[in-house]
């Protein structure tokens, strides 16, 4: 849980518990990888921590399977690893003599950590106050978090204690540990964009298991953007937006095993949280997309010019928007809630104990039978149903990515390929024609809205804009009916 300026948050107090005497150390951390980052891409990290005169290894298996990371510690001789003690974790296939040679330190944590441990009448937890920074490549970036761990107890008083702390502090949840801000100082990266991570899924987890893993990874997609959509960032508002869409996609796709409790309510906050976010994407892309080329090639320049300007400055105030949107409390608590629910989620006894494997070949078979039986009306379905169907295929092309991991003989992987392919061509054609309606009532009211001695040039440039679009929605609709023919030739999974 960072938080922009902790100040005297050391001296706490929550309801309802009571905290004990605090304790403080100062932690020098050094992470270890190859030069091409090795273990990183494999999902690990290596890490030697000294504190006290003491060296601890640490070896974290940093895959998104479950709430919390699977962690090694072994106190080692010195500051350099020990491969001879990765036996017993996952490490141990990778610590060859060629994995030692290659290993160098690749950044370092400098932290003053102030323990805090804390009770419940039910639990016991131990909280943890870090002031520091990371240091990679010449660059460093700040350190100021909370870290909150249950050390016995039921789940729902951590997420008590991490609530009450998130509203006296103004903190906010990140499940972006230390060592993912290191790997991108090592990159030269500062507050970009993050996109969807790989997910591993296996065939004998129940349904409800594997919703758990699809819906952390969505949630760490789209949190993980807070600080580009600080940063004003349009690829930041868009991937956040992405990650929104994911958890809800998989919301609606496993809605068979899913407890109701709650449910409705997060799906209302999601909503609310993509709505926020939209105006700014619909901008950027009207912007860099239909604008900007038009702008740059009618004659004469003018009208282009303050058309773009126009909707430059409409983007900023939505970036704006979208900024208060990502700093507010609302979110703040939207975040824990969402986690929350997602760990306590105890699913429908009825479908929520299915094995994956069975649950997904099934899901995929009749959302691809229904799109199959729909391939026949898109010439008669008007903007609404259109739009409808089109967010039929989107989830249906997210669950090919989220199920990807599943089926793994070289058919299904073909079948699995067409399948994803087909779906975004459909969804992408079905998108832009969605998108000039859009289109047209803001090229509409930039015209109308015009101060009179720029009224007809924005007007001539609009009018060009829509014409255009006018011209593409045609062979738009021919491809997305192409691809639904295809579709009809795709071979079930399951």
């Amino acid at each position: 849980m960072p938080k922009r300026n902790l100040g005297s948050s050391s001296r706490l107090t929550v309801p309802g518990c009571k905290i004990g005497k605090r304790s403080e150390s100062d932690l020098l951390s050094t992470y270890f990888d190859t030069r091409k980052h090795k273990l990183k891409r494999r999902g690990l990290l290596l890490r030697v921590r000294q504190a006290d005169g003491k060296h601890v290894q640490t070896i974290k298996k940093t895959s998104g399977a479950q709430f919390g990371r699977g962690e090694w510690e072994t106190e080692i001789g010195g500051r350099t690893p020990d491969l001879g003690e990765a036996n017993g974790t996952p490490l141990e296939r990778l610590a060859s003599n060629k994995l030692r040679r290659k290993l160098k330190p690749i950044f370092e944590t400098s932290v003053h950590r102030i323990t805090l441990p804390v009770r419940t009448r039910r639990s016991e937890l131990e909280l943890a106050i870090d002031h520091g920074k990371i240091t990679a490549a010449g660059r460093t970036s700040r350190i100021e978090e909370v870290e909150l761990e249950l050390k016995k107890g039921p789940a729902r008083d951590l997420f008590r204690v991490a609530k009450a702390l998130e509203r006296k502090l103004a903190a906010e949840l990140c499940l972006r540990a230390k060592a993912d801000v290191g790997y991108d100082l090592v990159n030269g990266k500062r507050a970009q964009a993050v996109f969807a991570e790989p997910i591993e899924l296996n065939k004998r987890m129940s349904a409800i298991e594997g919703f758990q893993v699809i819906a952390r990874s969505a949630l760490r997609h789209f949190s993980g953007n807070a600080d580009a959509v600080r940063k004003l960032d349009p690829e930041g508002v868009h991937q956040m937006r992405v990650g929104l869409r994911r958890l809800r996609a998989a919301i609606s796709l496993f809605s068979q095993a899913l407890a109701a409790a709650k449910t409705a309510e997060i799906k209302a906050e999601l909503r609310w949280l993509t709505s926020e976010l939209a105006h700014a994407r619909e901008l950027h892309v009207f912007l860099e997309e239909k604008i900007g080329p038009v702008a740059r090639e009618i004659t004469p320049r003018r009208g282009g010019k303050a058309i773009a300007k126009q909707f430059a400055d409409k983007r900023a105030e939505a970036l704006e928007r979208a900024r208060k949107a990502v700093d507010s409390p609302r979110c703040r608590a939207l975040l824990v809630d969402v986690l929350e629910w997602i760990e306590a989620q105890p699913g429908r006894t009825d479908t929520a104990n299915t094995e994956l494997g069975e649950f997904a070949g099934k899901l995929l078979d009749r959302r691809i039978r229904k799109a199959q039986r729909d391939a026949g009306k898109l010439q008669e379905m008007t903007a609404p149903e259109r739009h409808k169907f089109r967010i039929r295929m989107k989830k249906l092309r997210y669950a090919a990515e989220f199920f990807e991991s599943l089926f793994r003989s070289k058919r299904e992987r073909k079948a699995l390929a067409r399948l994803s392919k087909h779906a975004k061509k459909i969804q992408d054609a079905l998108g832009s024609l969605n998108d000039f309606i859009a289109d047209r009532k803001l090229a509409a009211d930039a015209a109308l809205q015009a101060p009179p001695q720029n009224r007809r040039a924005r007007a001539f440039v609009s009018g060009i804009i829509v014409g255009r679009e006018d011209e593409q929605a045609r062979p738009l609709m021919k491809a997305a009916a192409r691809e639904l023919r295809a579709l009809r030739h795709l071979s079930a999974l399951g």
